[in-house]
């Protein structure tokens, strides 16, 4: 009886202990890789913002989410595809060639299983300029120093579709530098590079930076080969980057522009895309406080502008439940 009592007492005291260093429920969450772009671009503080909003709902909704930093939209769609990653944030005109087997991904043909669940803000192409470049146009890039982006990124992607629409090569340029965005303001202020470019929502801390170290200012882009470009492509518009936004920088400025959009795959499940997606509307008015990029974000918009890629079946569900669709 004693020999009983005692084994009886292990046991007890051997799963309380077990209780006691047992791994919480959030040990065992699903993880979610978010996609993004470079740290000093909007796309890692929708990454980063998302992920805070599924991480302070976290006890209950059993998502483990991070943010990682990329090369940008092209290397995300892929790695989308190839299963690296489970979320990304990407401009619309490559979530349209995506999804159609187009440009960049003729070779790679159709991604047929390329899901949409939202847009975010939107993405003017901006050209940045040193004082005494002699830049005011994309016309006046011809043999300047110009950062052109880091291969992978949408910023690379879509200045190469500016040059083919305006019949150039890099050869046109006197330099192409091919620095990421965290590198190319400084590159800018050095004179290393007398222009940079960046599809990107305003205000942005680079574009800021080059602003603010070097007095640098935007310029126009638009004209005919420009009209040409926009009219052509559904996924692109004319937009105004307003004069404010930027020291020194008082005068709206013409340029184009594509749209920020988180994308995934038909692959992730159906519940976890609904507790993705109703973590951000319903809490939409605190994520339009984390970056003023975001500011004027508004649902019924989110739910359709720049959306090539069917919606994802979880994210469908929620709209159709809340009256967005």
């Amino acid at each position: 009886m004693k020999i009983t009592v005692k084994f009886s007492s292990i046991l007890i005291s051997s799963v309380l202990l077990i209780s006691a260093f047992s791994f919480p429920a959030s040990a065992f969450a699903e993880e979610i890789t978010i996609g993004t772009g470079g740290r000093s671009g909007v796309y890692f503080h929708v990454g980063r913002s998302l992920c805070r909003l599924l991480d302070q709902q976290s006890l209950d909704q059993d998502i483990s989410c991070e943010s990682l930093p990329t090369a940008g939209s092209i290397s995300n769609l892929n790695d989308i595809r190839e299963g690296k990653i489970q979320i990304g944030v990407v401009q619309s005109d490559w979530q349209y060639h995506a999804v159609n087997g187009s440009s960049k991904f003729a070779d790679s043909g159709k991604d047929n299983d390329l899901r949409a669940l939202f847009s975010v803000h939107g993405e003017p192409f901006t050209l940045v300029v040193r004082q005494d470049s002699g830049i005011s146009s994309i016309s006046d890039l011809e043999g300047k120093r110009v950062n052109i982006g880091n291969p992978g990124s949408g910023q690379r992607a879509t200045m190469e579709v500016v040059m083919a629409a305006l019949g150039w090569t890099k050869e046109i340029f006197a330099l192409a530098n091919e620095l990421p965005s965290s590198q190319q303001s400084l590159s800018l202020c050095h004179d290393e590079v007398q222009a940079m470019v960046y599809t990107v929502g305003h205000p942005n801390e680079s574009v800021a930076q080059a602003i603010d170290l070097c007095q640098a200012k935007i310029a126009q882009v638009n004209g005919g080969p420009i009209d040409t470009l926009v009219s052509d492509n559904p996924f692109y518009a004319y937009t105004q980057i307003p004069g404010g936004i930027y020291a020194g920088n008082a005068d709206s400025v013409t340029t184009f522009g594509v749209k920020a959009t988180v994308v995934t795959s038909a692959n992730l499940s159906e519940e976890t895309v609904y507790t993705v997606v109703s973590t951000l509307f319903d809490n939409l008015d605190e994520f339009k406080k984390m970056h003023p990029a975001f500011a004027y974000l508004q649902a019924s918009e989110m739910v359709k502008d720049g959306l090539s890629a069917p919606l994802h079946a979880g994210a469908e569900r929620y709209y159709k439940e809340k009256g967005l669709l």
